[in-house]
């Protein structure tokens, strides 16, 4: 189900970014630190599912408030000519790949249990087959 939500939004955003202008250069640095902020929002929020600790309102504040906080960072080091955006980069771009981390975590082991429950019925029913 969610593989197929991801699909579909994929070749959402494929088709609806060949049909959008080119964002111009003055503003693509702006673009960019704000998308690497929500990304890391979105992967923060997928995180928290699985440690069952979510909440919308942290969510949707974090999501608008580390892309704010790093578009006026880009703003204010481009106006002291100083490239502070690589900070915010650097630091969203660790907390990404923690809980990417975590997100690949969880599923190893989910996929690891199911893989050794799959093993030990199996067991189950050969014993069952050999003793009778």
């Amino acid at each position: 189900m969610i593989f197929v939500a991801i699909l579909i939004g994929c070749i959402l955003g494929a088709i609806i970014g060949m049909n959008t202008p080119m964002i111009s250069y003055t503003y693509s640095s702006y673009l960019a630190i704000a998308i690497i902020a929500a990304l890391d929002s979105v992967f923060g929020g997928i995180a928290s599912v699985i440690k069952k600790n979510f909440d919308l309102k942290i969510f949707i504040s974090g999501f608008f408030g580390n892309a704010i906080l790093a578009i006026l960072l880009t703003i204010l080091g481009q106006k002291l000519n100083v490239d502070i955006y690589l900070a915010a980069i650097v630091v969203f771009v660790w907390r990404m790949f923690m809980n990417l981390g975590t997100i690949r975590r969880y599923y190893v082991e989910k996929w690891s249990d199911k893989f050794i429950k799959k093993e030990e019925k199996e067991k189950t029913t050969e014993k069952e087959v050999a003793e009778k």
